[in-house]
């Protein structure tokens, strides 16, 4: 489901690339004073009284409701109008039919309709979670990616230039490298929910110092009126409540270019340089390097796909259509065989077939603000932790991790700097006696814990 309703009107003005650089780009900042960059923007707006049904659902959270009573992520607020128009109908229905006219028809037609919405339903869900699973396919292929080149580009390359460089100068260009990375993602989050990148706090810190389209212009939102018309588009599903969730796009006077295909062209020079200056001397390092960029690009071209190529528009109207056509009817032939119960029979036929075609809408894109979208904000954030992990590790700490452990546990608990002290003779030996001692090991183990469920079972 798109994020109708919920963009907020944007004015696009341009801003001078110069002031953006200063602003953000902490060159002119004190030495004794640290930029902190502004974290991801919470998915809520402060809206009090929509925090609960705002999305995506934080994956974090757990909640102690059983799952027939929670709402949170719940497709009920949108079944609300259209159970009480069925309400409304279904009891019209049967009052008719009990004090002016029979109504009633021969419920043969429920068996016939209901093999056909059955089958509609289940092609809707299905096609819907396709692209919900795909989504997440793609966004985990990115966090593969990321943590790869971030490897690639930190551990393999080398931390000396050609030319003897100061090494504090190429570790800033790497960890540069590895901040383009994280922007990918961040930029790639934002393109797929069709907002103004270079105006997002969380987007600023990995834009503001390169020279792209998005970062020569700026979004100013204007103030966010909460009314019933904005409510009621954003929870109770009403079509012509919702907001075109493109609109900034149409309304922009300066072109937006493709954020994300600038940041892999800045990323691709970035290698191009590690390879150029000798420190990415290794081929097949190049090789992968050079693949995963690929990758990440493979990445934003699929993400693209699953979010413009929807179910075509005649499928979604029919069966629409159809399911709207089968509720109504539902009244005409309950109401003979179950008299007055026809009307709370027909509320809850409705909200099982309205729920199924409703969820199947709402994760048809699996990119946006629902509840039931995908947490892209806890995606982009855990990618950027893992760079900031592997950019952590001390490369040149090899000879340190390698020789202070126990390599032959648990045939001997020596750590590795005392095996220099012995013959290689006998570390060899060990070496060849360690699969005989861990299969006895384990067998004895195997035969203890038989003996203690036997002793169990006898007492």
């Amino acid at each position: 489901m798109s994020d109708a309703g919920r963009e907020t009107p944007v004015e696009m003005k341009p801003l001078p690339q110069a002031q953006t650089r200063q602003s953000f780009s902490g060159l002119d900042t004190p030495p004794n004073q640290q930029y902190l960059p502004s974290p991801s923007p919470p998915v809520s707006d402060g809206m009090n009284d929509s925090n609960y049904f705002s999305g995506p659902r934080d994956l974090r959270g757990h909640s102690k409701w059983p799952l027939i009573l929670q709402l949170h992520g719940s497709i009920m607020p949108s079944l609300i109008i259209p159970l009480f128009l069925v309400a409304c109908w279904s009891t019209a229905i049967t009052v008719i039919s009990k004090k002016v006219h029979d109504l009633s028809v021969n419920s043969v037609l429920l068996t016939i309709l209901g093999f056909v919405v059955g089958l509609s339903l289940s092609f809707r869900s299905s096609t819907a979670y396709e692209r919900y699973a795909e989504g997440r396919r793609y966004w985990g292929m990115l966090a593969t990616a990321s943590q790869t080149l971030g490897r690639i580009i930190w551990i393999h390359a080398s931390d000396t230039g050609a030319d003897g460089q100061d090494t504090r100068e190429l570790l800033v260009k790497k960890l540069g490298a590895l901040k383009l990375i994280a922007g990918f993602a961040v930029a790639l989050k934002h393109t797929l929910r069709f907002e103004h990148c270079a105006s997002q706090p969380d987007m600023q810190p990995y834009i503001a110092h390169l020279d792209t389209f998005s970062g020569r212009t700026t979004a100013m939102p204007k103030r966010r009126v909460t009314n019933f018309k904005q409510v009621a588009g954003e929870y109770l599903g009403l079509s012509f409540a919702q907001s075109d969730p493109r609109k900034h796009l149409k309304r922009a006077e300066e072109h937006q270019g493709n954020l994300p295909l600038e940041i892999l062209n800045h990323l691709a020079i970035s290698v191009d340089c590690l390879v150029a200056n000798k420190q990415l001397s290794v081929a097949i390092h190049q090789t992968v390097a050079y693949n995963h960029i690929t990758m990440l690009n493979d990445v934003a071209v699929g993400c693209d796909r699953v979010l413009n190529t929807p179910l075509p528009i005649a499928y979604t109207i029919a069966i629409s259509q159809i399911t709207f056509v089968y509720v109504m009817l539902l009244p005409f032939q309950l109401t003979g065989p179950l008299d007055w119960i026809a009307i709370p029979a027909t509320i809850t036929a409705a909200y099982i077939i309205f729920g199924l075609l409703f969820i199947g809408q709402e994760i048809e894109n699996p990119f946006g603000r629902d509840v039931n979208d995908l947490p892209l904000e806890t995606f982009c954030d855990q990618i950027a932790t893992d760079l900031d992990i592997t950019a952590s590790f001390d490369r040149r700490g090899a000879d340190h991790f390698l020789l202070n452990g126990t390599p032959l546990y648990p045939v001997s608990a020596a750590l590795g700097n005392a095996w220099m002290d012995s013959s290689e003779e006998k570390m060899r030996e060990a070496i060849k006696t360690k699969p005989h001692v861990l299969f006895n090991w384990r067998r004895q183990s195997t035969r203890g814990n038989t003996t203690k469920e036997r002793d169990g079972n006898i007492v």
